[in-house]
């Protein structure tokens, strides 16, 4: 039985009701305080509260079962969610209560910086944590929980937390670009510190990266051409990375009168919704044009003008950007018209600036099994889902993908069959050259093997395959 005391001025009803309408499942934080001020002596409990719990508890609000969770992973564990409670009662005793508390009380200001970058005081530090904070990195906060610690405790420099910090976010991009899985992350960032000190204590900075580099890391040749390829923009997080992306290439020009982001979008050249003067000026191979490069970062920009420039030709774009003060929109100045080749030529100029500022820092940098220009080779197999299938050429590996993606995956292939309508439909008629899948459905084959591949890369992301679930071996 619990015993409520309250003043004359308070409606017990409403008391009544907030406890037993309104009242929220006790967190993993709540059952850690108990735990925590069942051992500390009843006369030390205020001060230890108002010291070390309290100002964490208003610093970190609903984030606190998290930041908990993070400290306790720093040390190389693996913790779900449900099991942060069990996890800390296996760490703290009567004994060492209220040092451990200390402990935790210190490590969760480390933590509000990096989630709350404003809070940060050295301004190189908060702009990377306000870039990583925007390519979502929390599954690094316990690997950044111990490099913040070595700051503060003088055995980095503020030099070398800065190089830390790019170094992951290069990671990062990279595997974001070359569509590498994700959900492993939350696997590799726990254990890379205890390795680094293992093996690399006199050179954090050195470690870092030659650890990384063994952990899915792409190479250049696999970062420039997926650069050029990759559907950048889409849903979840896509068009917040790609926006830093596009920020960091305009950036790097170093104009002296910088630009605010804060008011830009991205900008779709050729636009989402072809008008009439778009189809001809995309010519007799358009609807293949506006599939596979409509997305791609070569027919991406930034401007303030978004809504007003809408499907506007690309003469009345150019005016507008031409009065534009990024770098980004004045390469359009000298460009006559916008169709295929002009999307290929920016994609291959900006993923070569992409190399420099997310430049590889690992050793050998190519491998034979390195992704490369598909235009004149011949495939071999088609790795897919698990399964490994001989293939003689890329309208073999463009068939074997819809035909695995409809045998293991319906509900995915009618995702892809509502994205590309252009080359996936029941009706043959509609298509140029076919051959027709295991489940009755036709696909166009007059592509040519650049176009497959692009096709193939676009697909598997839409309906969210890595580079783990697809890839192609080829002669």
């Amino acid at each position: 039985m619990v015993s409520i005391v309250l003043d004359t001025d308070d409606n017990p009803y409403l008391v009544f009701e907030s406890l037993n309408a309104k009242g929220r499942p006790l967190t993993q934080a709540d059952l850690i305080r108990n735990y925590f001020f069942m051992r500390i002596h009843v006369d030390k409990q205020e001060k230890v509260y108002n010291d070390y719990w309290l100002p964490m508890q208003t610093a970190l609000g609903e984030s606190l079962t998290e930041f908990i969770r993070h400290f306790l992973m720093r040390i190389g564990s693996i913790i779900k969610q449900g099991d942060v409670y069990y996890a800390l009662k296996e760490s703290v005793s009567t004994s060492n209560a209220t040092d451990y508390l200390s402990d935790l009380r210190k490590f969760s200001i480390y933590y509000q910086r990096l989630i709350y970058p404003e809070l940060e005081p050295e301004v190189q530090l908060q702009k990377y944590f306000r870039r990583l904070n925007r390519i979502e990195v929390t599954t690094a906060y316990p690997l950044l929980l111990n490099f913040y610690s070595n700051y503060a405790d003088g055995k980095i420099t503020g030099d070398d937390f800065v190089a830390i910090l790019k170094t992951l976010e290069n990671y990062l991009i990279r595997r974001f670009v070359c569509n590498v899985p994700s959900n492993t992350l939350n696997k590799i960032f726990p254990i890379v510190y205890p390795q680094i000190i293992s093996k690399h204590p006199d050179n954090i900075v050195e470690g870092f990266k030659t650890v990384l580099q063994g952990r899915g890391y792409p190479k250049d040749n696999e970062f420039y051409l997926r650069f050029r390829e990759t559907k950048f923009y889409g849903g979840g997080d896509r068009q917040i990375k790609t926006k830093l992306i596009l920020e960091t290439i305009e950036e790097s020009f170093a104009h002296k009168e910088r630009v605010p982001f804060d008011n830009l979008s991205i900008e779709h050249i050729m636009p989402q919704t072809l008008s009439e003067w778009w189809q001809n000026e995309l010519g007799a191979e358009w609807e293949e044009t506006h599939d596979l490069f409509l997305h791609t970062i070569g027919n991406l920009t930034l401007t303030a003008y978004n809504t007003e420039l809408s499907n506007d030709s690309f003469p009345t774009k150019k005016k507008t950007f031409e009065e534009s003060h990024l770098e980004l929109n004045k390469y359009f100045s000298e460009i006559p018209h916008w169709t295929r080749n002009e999307i290929e030529q920016r994609a291959e100029k900006l993923a070569k600036h992409a190399i420099e500022l997310w430049a590889y820092f690992g050793q050998e940098n190519t491998s034979p099994t390195d992704l490369q220009e598909v235009t004149g080779t011949t495939p071999l197999s088609l790795s897919i889902l698990g399964q490994r299938i001989p293939v003689d050429s890329w309208r073999d590996v463009l068939e074997q993908t819809l035909n695995t993606v409809a045998d293991l995956e319906q509900e995915k292939f009618e995702v892809l069959a509502h994205n590309f309508p252009r080359y996936l439909g029941k009706d043959k008629n509609k298509f140029r050259a076919i051959r027709q899948l295991q489940n009755g459905y036709y696909i166009e084959m007059n592509l040519s093997a650049q176009s497959i591949q692009k096709l193939c890369y676009q697909a598997m992301e839409t309906i969210e395959l890595t580079s783990e679930d697809w890839n192609v071996i080829v002669k």
